[in-house]
Parts: structure tokens; sequence; C-alpha cells
């Protein structure tokens, strides 16, 4: 079984990284309009990282703009499903090559251990991908039972322009969750980090570069939710905004939908969830270590952390 490598060894590599800094928009690197930057920094530490470009509302009207473009002109949405589906999973097979270097630089910015972003984030990020990339050619339209004379007829199409805007416990995984499914279906995307987690978003977007995923299909915006976020929410042309993160941006996502468009919004917000323990347990020790691992698991930072205990008196 091999050993995984010590700290002198992650901290060797640490030493040589390189972080990508600068917006990823129509498959170039690019500052932002503002010429803004805001500092990366490693909170085990408190170290500077570095500095990456911030996006506002500018920004993101030049990236939707560019991912309607390639939207509309096909060059992904008209793909057939097996190619994006192929595309999909060298993606994933790319991630794979590049997990090390993806798993200490999500520990660097987010300060989880890195055996948890090595085995735990990057081992899902690389089954989602490969999971939606076979999906592809599997997800089937639909005809139902009518009467004679009638058709009723269920299409599966993709939306268009999707947001994804995405927290800062899991980062590259809640990208994966949102990204891999939507450029499935045939959708451009436009992802936003959290802005303490920018970093693997940005290398996500080269490496999905690599991967034969078009210029203008992934694009990636670095920034403030109250300015980045915001311009995306209220976007008249995006189509679909996916987030996860707390119930008071929630709320505010819906809201910018009503001022706007009525884009279909999709949101994972986090809540207080209880574990409950009755005297009929037959394993207290096992529930006491579930409720552990519930509410620590990943520095306690979970969207459904078991954050109460709530337990009979009798025990």
């Amino acid at each position: 079984m091999q050993t995984f490598p010590d700290k002198a060894y992650w901290s060797a590599k640490a030493a040589q990284m390189e972080f990508p800094t600068q917006l990823f928009i129509d498959g170039k690197w690019q500052d932002a309009i503002s010429g803004k930057r805001f500092p990366s920094v490693n909170p085990a530490t408190g170290a500077l990282l570095t500095e990456v470009a911030e996006a506002d509302s500018a920004d993101v009207n030049i990236a939707v703009a560019n991912a309607r473009e390639a939207f509309e002109d096909g060059r992904w949405s008209q793909l057939p499903p097996r190619e994006r589906g192929r595309r999909l999973i060298r993606l994933a097979e790319i991630i794979e090559r590049h997990r090390e270097e993806l798993a200490l630089m999500e520990t660097l910015d987010v300060g989880k251990p890195i055996h948890d972003s090595y085995h735990v984030d990057m081992a899902g990020i690389i089954r989602t991908f490969a999971w939606h990339g076979e999906a592809t050619d599997k997800v089937y339209d639909e005809i139902a039972p009518t009467e004679a004379g009638s058709i009723g007829m269920i299409t599966r199409e993709p939306l268009g322009v999707v947001a994804a805007v995405v927290p800062w416990n899991f980062p590259l995984e809640m990208a994966a969750w949102k990204v891999a499914p939507a450029l499935a279906a045939g959708n451009s995307v436009i992802l936003k980090p959290a802005e303490q987690s920018p970093l693997t978003a940005l290398r996500l977007a080269g490496l999905a570069l690599e991967a034969g995923i078009p210029a203008g299909v992934l694009n990636v915006l670095p920034g403030y939710g109250p300015t980045a976020g915001k311009a995306l929410g209220l976007h008249p042309d995006v189509d679909c905004l996916a987030f996860t993160g707390s119930t008071e941006v929630g709320k505010l996502f819906l809201q910018y939908s009503g001022q706007s468009n009525m884009k279909r919004v999709w949101l994972e917000c986090g809540g207080k969830s209880p574990n409950i323990i009755f005297a009929d347990c037959d394993d207290l020790d096992a529930a006491a270590q579930a409720a552990a691992m519930a509410i620590f698991f990943n520095q306690g930072e979970v969207c459904s952390a078991g954050s109460r205990l709530l337990v009979e008196n009798s025990i």
C-alpha cells in the first residue's frame, strides 16, 4: 500500500507552487476592467498567497455575452452528446493527473488538511466529472401516454447560460457539482467562486480548455458577492443561477431573479441539522461518533453539519 506523502513533501511543493490570478473569459486570461485585485490568504498561517483579479458588473457583462455567443453558435450545445461526454471524461482524467496540485492548492487556500483535500475532495470531483461525462448520451426524451389523436412529448434541452456561485468550504467539489451537469446538458457556464477560495476554480478553467471544452463555454469570475454575485443574479441574459451558501444570500438571489428576468434559481442553503438520539439506540458509541463527525468533519464547515443533539433524558 502506497504511503501518503509527509509534511515535508507537501511543504516543498507548496514553496514552488504558482497560482492563477486573472479572470478567465472566452478562453483567455485577463485582468478585471477596473484593474482591482483582492488578496487570497492562507487561513492556517495568515500568509498572503497571491492577489486575484476582482470581477464586477462590467466583467460579468462581458462574460455573459461571450457565454451566450458560445451557446447560440453551438460550439458546445450542438455537439453530439457522446462527444461532450468524451471531453468531460477527459477533464476528469486531467484532474486526476493534477490531483496533487489541486489538492495542495485547495489546502493552502482554504485551510483544510491535505489528506482530506486529496482523498475526499479530489476523489469526489473526479467522479463527478466522469459520471456526468458518461451520462451525457443517456438522458432521454419521453412520450407521455395519451388518448388517440393527441401526443404529449417531453424534450430535454439545455437552458442557455448558467451561473454557478459556490462557497468556500468545498470550493472545487461544489463547483464540480454545478459545472459538470450544466456542461453535460450543453449549457454555457459562468462560475463565481467564493472570494475566500478562488484558486482551484481558476485552475479548473485552464484544465477544461485543455480537455477540449471550447472557449466561452466555461468562464470563471472571482469577485465579491455584492458586486459580481449580484450582477449575475440581476443579469437578464443569465437563464439559471445555482447557489450554495447562506439562507440570507439565497433569499437575495430569489429577489434578484424577480427583479430581472425571473431566471430559475436553484438554492442549497445551510441549516441547523439535529441528531436525535432515543433511549432505544442499540449503540450509543456509534451514535456519539456519528454526531462528532457530523459537526467536526471538514472543520465543521459543512452545509448539512449535525450542529445540534437532541437526546432523550434517560440517556
